[in-house]
């Protein structure tokens, strides 16, 4: 087996959210071909308990410690440096030390550096001559450019700030690797229409569900009382995207639903949900439920599932995780637009507050909806890991 470098800027187990779900296939598959040497970030305590796991998987491992404060004293150099500060944040000594040792050692006939921050390790790659394929995920600069659109004064300038150094870092960074890579062929193609250079090692790489995990054969347990129709929003509920389109459903979408259908719940589900989350408890037939132990057993006894979000990236798991349990889901464009060429039966996509909440009773009242089982089809169909993740053993060798 070849040597390979894996570098993420967090640590991919468990895999809860998004990019720990994305990082954690991808590591899967990459140790079942390569002698992987995992170099990661740990931003969350509980996650120092997951280090067996990995170890288990990889040739070597490096986990380096980043307490969100250690994080912000570097962005406070970076932002006088005129830098962008998401990448500042992962400015490690002792992680980039650990990538050229590797390098020195294990001569690593190819690296994969998950997020762009990872790009930090750069100069010791390439000055080795390794292969380096970057997945960046998302067009993270078009992210920090939505968010500006939603603030004002400082924060405003703050973001747009942040998207300007961002979007010159990614175009210097896609000059350098062998290959770009991005979650779909949407951002690919918009990553493609803004840095011409590099559309010709600019690829597309779809998430993936494990349908057998996720299938509605299996014997999930129902965490809802008998006389309720549960409504679900899944998510790391201290991400911002996440937290916003809750509340933004909870004062714009839910009175009407529950106007129509007085036996409907709409459950928050995910760990850390924020203080405006938390609040949302107060409202009749909402719950927060903070972190549990499977959110499958949600959505599996769920009557249907919402995205109801209104800045987004790629394709959303929690769309496709519910998609896969044949449950059907009201999706906001956003939410939708990374998965290719939807069929109307699948999945719902509305977008007003009023459409969504029609849509949402219709499920209820069982006179409209998406064919759940058109909607697992689809997904056993074209969104499993492995064969989406074929793409790496043509990108990753020389």
């Amino acid at each position: 087996m070849d040597d390979l470098l894996f570098l993420v800027h967090r640590i991919p187990y468990p895999p809860n959210k998004g990019d720990k779900i994305r990082s954690w296939h991808m590591l899967k598959y990459l140790a079942a071909r390569y002698r992987v040497h995992l170099g990661c970030f740990i931003d969350d305590p509980e996650d120092w308990t997951h280090r067996e796991k990995l170890d288990s998987l990889c040739a070597s491992t490096h986990y380096v410690n980043l307490p969100s404060w250690r994080g912000q004293l570097r962005n406070i150099g970076a932002f006088w440096r005129n830098e962008a500060l998401s990448v500042a944040y992962y400015r490690d000594r002792d992680f980039l030390g650990w990538v050229g040792q590797r390098v020195r050692e294990a001569k690593p006939a190819a690296a994969l550096c998950f997020s762009s921050q990872m790009a930090l390790a750069l100069p010791a790659l390439k000055g080795a001559g390794t292969r380096v394929v970057m997945d960046f995920v998302d067009v993270d600069s078009d992210k920090w450019a939505q968010y500006a659109t939603t603030k004002s004064g400082p924060l405003k300038a703050l973001y747009a700030r942040e998207a300007a150094r961002l979007a010159d870092y990614e175009a210097t960074v896609a000059e350098q690797v062998d290959a770009c890579l991005f979650v779909s062929e949407r951002e690919a193609q918009l990553f493609r229409d803004r840095v011409p250079q590099a559309a010709n090692h600019t690829y597309a790489l779809t998430n993936g569900v494990d349908a057998e995990v996720f299938s509605p054969e299996q014997p999930f347990s129902n965490p809802f009382p008998p006389d309720q129709q549960a409504v679900v929003f899944t998510g790391a509920m201290n991400y911002w995207p996440n937290a916003d389109a809750v509340v933004w459903f909870a004062e714009n979408v839910w009175d009407r639903v529950r106007q129509s259908c007085p036996q409907a719940v709409f459950y928050i589900v995910g760990f850390k949900p924020t203080a405006a989350v938390e609040a949302l408890a107060s409202k009749p037939g909402i719950v927060v439920t903070g972190a549990v132990d499977d959110t499958k057993n949600y959505l599996a006894h769920a009557a249907c599932a919402v995205a109801p979000l209104r800045i987004a990236r790629g394709i959303q798991n929690k769309v496709l995780e519910a998609m896969a349990l044949a449950l059907p889901v009201v999706a906001s464009p956003q939410a939708a637009e990374g998965l290719d060429e939807v069929e109307l039966g699948e999945l719902a996509v509305v977008d007003a507050p009023d459409s969504m909440a029609d849509a949402v009773i219709a499920i209820l009242q069982g006179t409209g909806g998406p064919d759940g089982g058109a909607a697992r089809q689809r997904v056993v169909n074209d969104y499993a890991w492995e064969a989406n993740l074929a793409v790496l053993d043509r990108l990753l060798k020389p």
